[in-house]
């Protein structure tokens, strides 16, 4: 390798883009369009440095396998950037496949959290776990430990484990420092910053309150009763009752919960249920189906009983009764969760990190851009979506992930 193409991977390795291209920017051998295709991925160029690096792999020849292997993960680093969560992983594991068995264990475990990244971003922490159990960055140069400490720290927050959190995010800024890479140490610091802004809404007794995210983990594991409208869950302890699918059950529960120690007047219950604006007999009978359904459900953690003016609720053991809601309620607050990251987002990424149709995601994307709340640039399967961050509030609760104990 010549003097230049090291030069250039030296700027790159310390985060230097600019300097890396200055060597290499006219030059079109494959060393040189892939450490220009990395230059154009520090820079933002997303599209620019996929076509880059594809054009290097291609050039190397066949007797490069490593080489071309490497391209492969650069690549993937770039789809994960830009946010291309269907860009192919089995491509991926072959690339990491080659360089394990050439001995280039550096890049392969690089490959590896790529990979977990992706399942973080998804919310498919079982996942991630079990493949950060075969690892020990130990022997990692800075850059790459301090990604391995990220991804500890994203799924703590996830799983709501504060304090593995903190202390994942402690040893990472020390990592980071040794790395000289600025935009890692933001990255960690980032990361930080999403712990001590508030996570929830605490709503109890007439009186609202904002959580930062350990707060709500010492909610949730308290012996209240938290009806949690950030997961629509009912829970008291390890105790829990899913309402996901059930939203009308759901919102009877919320209301419930927001009048507790008091009682809920049916008129008030069948508009926050249903949306009823002239009651007649058969809303009568459908609140007393409905109403029955959850006393069902919510046997093990509370009894519902009627009252003069409606029904309240009566938690077992004497309990406390907790609502917790998002900071910020939004009708599509979830889409609005993974674009206040910052970055672009395409349609079928964030359907398949909320599990739903595109066509879904498509609608709300459609109705949020008519709002003024996101953006759009590009065009058919380049169309990416993106807007600023919500100021001064974190968005881990509306991220796709199971509540311990789930």
């Amino acid at each position: 390798m010549d003097s230049l193409i090291t030069a250039s991977a030296r700027a790159l390795a310390a985060g230097d883009p600019l300097g890396a291209l200055k060597r290499v920017a006219l030059r079109n051998d494959a060393p040189a369009l892939a450490l220009r295709g990395i230059a154009m991925a520090q820079l933002g160029d997303f599209s620019r440095a996929k076509e880059l690096l594809r054009r290097a792999a291609r050039a190397f020849s066949a007797k490069e396998p490593v080489a071309r292997a490497r391209c492969v993960v650069a690549e993937a680093e770039v789809a994960l950037a830009s946010r291309d969560l269907n860009w192919p992983t089995k491509t991926l594991d072959a690339a990491r496949s080659t360089l394990e068995q050439h001995g280039d264990r550096l890049n392969a475990e690089f490959a590896r959290y790529l990979a977990v990244r992706r399942l973080l971003l998804i919310g498919r922490l079982d996942d991630v776990e079990g493949m950060l159990a075969d690892l020990d960055p130990t022997p990692f140069p800075p850059a790459l430990r301090t990604a391995h400490e990220l991804v500890i720290a994203g799924m703590a927050m996830r799983r709501l484990r504060t304090k593995d959190a903190r202390a994942a995010l402690t040893r990472g800024e020390e990592v980071a420092r040794l790395a000289h890479i600025p935009a890692l140490t933001a990255e960690v610091e980032s990361a930080r910053r999403v712990l001590n802004m508030p996570a929830a809404r605490r709503i109890g007794r007439g009186e609202e309150r904002l959580l930062r995210l350990e707060e709500v983990e010492t909610v949730l594991s308290s012996k209240a009763l938290v009806i949690d409208a950030c997961r629509n869950v009912v829970r008291r302890g390890n105790t829990l009752v899913s309402l996901t699918t059930r939203p009308v059950l759901f919102a009877l529960a919320r209301a419930l919960g927001e009048a507790w120690p008091g009682d809920v007047p049916r008129d008030v219950l069948l508009v926050r249920a249903f949306g009823a604006r002239f009651v007649d007999e058969s809303h009568r009978a459908r609140l007393r189906v409905e109403i029955g359904r959850l006393r069902r459900m919510l046997r093990p953690l509370t009894t519902i009983t009627a009252t003069r003016r409606g029904f309240a609720l009566k938690p077992r053991s004497r309990s406390e009764v907790v609502v917790l809601a998002r900071p910020v309620e939004e009708e599509h607050g979830a889409v609005l969760a993974f674009l206040a990251d910052g970055e672009s987002w395409s349609s079928s990424a964030l359907a398949l990190a909320l599990g739903a149709s595109q066509r879904t995601v498509q609608r709300a994307l459609d109705e949020l851009a008519a709002a003024g709340k996101v953006q759009s640039f590009g065009q058919a399967r380049a169309r990416r979506w993106i807007t600023p961050p919500l100021p001064g509030f974190t968005t881990i609760l509306l991220l796709p992930a199971p509540l311990p104990d789930d």
